[in-house]
């Protein structure tokens, strides 16, 4: 079996559906191609989360003002494809509040003490599950389970083979591929942007419990208002690509966070997700210097937040449209 879609977007994490969306919502017919189950979207807290992003120590100014940009677009991005965004703001318990409130002043965002640490408008989040399900349900986009085997150049047309015998043709192609090998057939110079995505390993869990009013975050804890309870992480394991759960870990990170929330609750099963990280942390999106071919991959811990600004840019690029400013912080060769 053949088919020739406009696109076709290989991965359905969060940067191949957001992608998959923007491109429909441009009147382009989508493929998206995955073999199903979870991935490291599903097993996230949907944070859209610039400003406690930035306390790191190594971010930068320039670097906030990316995140924020990015986090910008979400309102009209959710109002088109119907996904539920909340923007209730985040608690911070940590060391020396009056320290972080000067760092996030500094990085432009707003932030103000509270008795326990402080407290920031500017981080939001969405429903990972229904964001997930209303985009794959998006206008202009088909969803196929099927896994991906190899890639070939056809008449200036791209040729993908699945594992299951069924072919597509697309003049357009989009690697959404999260920390996969690169696929047979992907020319050199994507091939190396694809190698070089780093895995690393995040895990966490779904407690019942009542949520607090909005998320809250300590070092190395969150606590994510998620339905009637809350899921709480996270780790992240570098070089792991092993998707068993520790229950042992999960376990001392629900006591932890029932303990900060002063209540008790039982565990679920804990979820587990490997995310790619570029070598400066953020995404491979946009163009791979071949015809037809572009990259939405490695947004590390910043998948939802990213994924608007992604699907744009990619957009952009198939058009032939000018690219946005942040375009080029995102080229996909730019370690070539």
């Amino acid at each position: 079996m053949a088919s020739s879609p406009d696109v076709i977007v290989i991965g359905a994490g969060v940067l191949g559906l957001c992608t998959a969306a923007e491109l429909g919502a441009r009147g382009h017919a989508v493929t998206v191609i995955d073999p199903g189950g979870p991935n490291a979207s599903s097993a996230a807290a949907g944070m859209i989360a610039p400003a406690l992003e930035c306390l790191s120590d190594d971010s930068t100014p320039e670097r906030a003002a990316l995140l924020k940009r990015a986090r910008d677009r979400w309102p009209a991005f959710a109002e088109a494809f119907g996904l539920a965004l909340t923007r209730d703001g985040v608690d911070w318990l940590g060391p020396d509040i009056p320290a972080a409130i000067a760092r996030l002043s500094a990085m432009g965002f707003s932030a103000s003490r509270t008795p326990a640490g402080l407290t920031s408008p500017d981080d939001w989040r969405v429903d990972v599950g229904g964001a997930l399900k209303a985009l794959a349900r998006a206008p202009g986009v088909t969803v196929i389970r099927s896994a991906v085997a190899r890639l070939s150049e056809d008449a200036r047309r791209w040729r993908v083979e699945a594992e299951d015998g069924r072919t597509w043709f697309a003049s357009t192609i989009v690697l959404a591929t999260g920390v996969a090998a690169p696929l047979p057939g992907l020319p050199p110079a994507a091939a190396a942007a694809v190698a070089s995505v780093e895995p690393f390993r995040g895990q966490l869990t779904p407690v019942s419990v009542p949520p607090p009013p909005r998320t809250l975050r300590t070092p190395g804890l969150y606590i994510v208002p998620a339905g009637s309870g809350v899921v709480i992480g996270a780790t992240m394991e570098r070089g792991r690509r092993d998707i068993e759960p520790d229950l042992e870990e999960a376990a001392r990170r629900a006591t932890a966070g029932l303990a900060l929330l002063g209540a008790e609750g039982e565990a679920g099963p804990p979820r587990v997700g490997i995310r790619g990280a570029s070598p400066d942390g953020l995404p491979l999106a946009g163009f791979a210097g071949e015809a037809g071919l572009h990259l939405a991959l490695a947004p590390f811990r910043n998948g939802w937040l990213l994924g608007p600004l992604v699907a744009e840019v990619v957009a952009d690029g198939i058009e032939g449209r000018a690219p946005v400013p942040d375009a080029a912080a995102l080229d996909p060769l730019r370690f070539a």
